[in-house]
């Protein structure tokens, strides 16, 4: 699908925006299709594996900070709840900027915006890493947010437009890994650097990402036009080649903002990150101080709830399309109710074995990783290929406002209540979540057919 975006009037802007405009079509079309099947299947794998790898990176320069806290507070004197108001204004400004470049990124070029955001990242963290005062750590941190929401936006156009929606739960399940590789990854990779002090753990993803940046300008394309292959399966409509602004803001008003499902997952999505960051941010340092466990230990814990997670988004494509005709929310319900029943038998277990703890916060990972990859799905199958990365953006801004409980509010909550009145909150927050899938129970599979009528 080539959408282009409209030439700014200013020339710096102009100069600034060109590389983000989307790659036109080719000269050349392919009409061969023996020759297109074989295209297809190499430039999908490609894209699949590319963009996997590129946002596992990004948890590289963006989740460094859990493991590096605990010796920030006792370094330099940080309370829990400065911390987590790091976390708080990290996560707000994330998912603001996922949203922005959501409607950005649904006409831009997927692999230009993703590499710079990836190296405008890895050069914030550089910046952290050399700080000391709370001030100037908090800002870097802020402005890594807002880089940090250019990953996710061109991995959507790519995965909606290289995948037809009858496979794209099945697709994004798989791609889905990349959220808890690289959460996973970069907490055990941390858990052993921060011996040497905790701005390395700054400064060794910085240089990864760099790396993978230079390797996603070789690796990925734009879309299939642009490479002389036909829209996707599935997905093609006749207005998408003449497309002006005014037509595709129409569209995602009425395909997005009047959409009550897309509106019901996004407000769904609140409450799946409150539980899946509060692990993620907290983890390590609830396992050290509340368990007693060893950082390096409690690292490979954390990693158990992401590697947990990559089982359970798989199982959830997979089920959603051969079970469920991709209607992924009916899913979500069963799983984020069990995510409930996780959280709540991690706080009331009495056994003190590393191992028995680690599964089960592995199984709350399971569990809550499937509506996390599943309502990303819904919405971008909702909205179509045209405005997927729009509203999987609009999703994400009440995802990451969720970070003012699993980040300020959390760390506050426990400085002054500690961690038992905290796992209440998180019993009370899968509820929630359980509601608003149930309320989204009829949402249907994708909005394809409602695009082609009149």
């Amino acid at each position: 699908m080539h959408q282009s975006i409209a030439k700014p009037a200013n020339g710096l802007l102009d100069r600034l925006i060109q590389p983000f405009r989307a790659a036109p079509p080719a000269d050349v079309q392919l009409t061969d299709p023996r020759l297109i099947a074989r295209q297809y299947r190499y430039w999908q794998r490609r894209v699949l594996i590319s963009s996997i790898i590129g946002y596992a990176t990004f948890y590289f320069v963006r989740k460094n900070l859990s493991i590096a806290m605990p010796f920030m507070e006792t370094g330099l004197g940080i309370q829990k709840s400065q911390l987590g108001l790091f976390l708080t204004l990290h996560g707000l400004l994330y998912g603001v900027s996922k949203f922005a470049n959501g409607f950005f990124g649904d006409r831009a070029h997927a692999r230009n915006l993703m590499l710079t955001g990836l190296a405008a990242s890895a050069i914030l963290n550089v910046a952290f890493g050399f700080s000391s005062t709370v001030f100037v750590l908090g800002t870097i941190w802020m402005l890594n947010g807002w880089v940090q929401g250019m990953g996710f936006p061109p991995c959507a156009r790519l995965i909606t437009n290289w995948f037809p929606p009858k496979k794209l739960a099945t697709k994004m399940s798989i791609w889905n890994m990349s959220h808890p590789i690289g959460g996973a990854l970069i907490l055990i990779i941390c858990g052993y650097l921060v011996v040497f002090g905790w701005r390395v753990c700054f400064f060794v993803p910085a240089v990864i990402a760099l790396v993978v940046s230079a390797f996603l300008w070789f690796a990925l394309p734009d879309t299939p036009p642009s490479l002389g292959l036909p829209e996707v399966e599935g997905t093609h409509h006749e207005r998408q080649d003449r497309e002006s602004n005014e037509d595709f803001r129409a569209f995602v008003i009425e395909h997005v903002f009047k959409n009550k499902y897309i509106w019901i997952v996004s407000i769904a999505n609140f409450f799946v990150y409150i539980i899946r960051y509060a692990v993620l941010d907290w983890g390590p340092t609830m396992l050290t101080q509340s368990k007693h466990i060893k950082i390096a230990h409690a690292a490979w814990m954390v990693a158990g709830f992401e590697f947990g997670g990559l089982l359970g988004a798989l199982v959830g494509g997979w089920i959603t399309d051969r079970f469920l005709n991709g209607r992924a929310v009916r899913l979500c319900l069963v799983y984020m109710l069990l995510a409930g029943v996780s959280v709540l038998v991690f706080w009331r277990v009495t056994v003190q074995s590393e191992i028995v703890l680690a599964g089960i916060l592995a199984s709350a990972g399971f569990f809550i990783y499937g509506p996390q990859c599943l309502l990303a799905v819904t919405a971008a199958n909702l909205a179509t290929k045209r405005a997927a990365a729009t509203a999987i953006g609009l999703t994400s801004i009440f995802g990451y406002a969720s970070t003012v409980l699993s980040g300020w509010g959390l760390g506050a909550l426990v400085q002054v209540y500690g961690w038992n009145v905290a796992f209440e909150g998180l019993i009370v927050v899968a509820v929630l979540g359980s509601l608003l899938f149930a309320l989204a129970w009829n949402a249907q599979a994708h909005g394809y057919e409602s695009e082609a009528r009149p």
